[in-house]
């Protein structure tokens, strides 16, 4: 046997679900831990230069 779909999906529906994957994923934001600056989560803080309450970058 193989497979056989019992009816035909529409171009539109089709699209539909294509477009559903398109949206840009909202910013997740955090305050820093040293300075309270909002960055975002896992990255070096741009205003202090700081990762794991450690400075990591000199900033001037």
């Amino acid at each position: 046997m193989s497979i056989c779909p019992k009816g035909r999906r529409s171009k539109s529906k089709r699209d539909m679900g294509k477009a559903s994957s398109w949206r840009i994923p909202a910013v997740t934001l955090v305050k820093c831990s040293r300075c309270g600056e909002l960055m975002i989560p896992h990255r070096v803080c741009r205003a202090c230069g700081a990762y794991d309450k450690k400075t990591v970058v000199a900033v001037d």
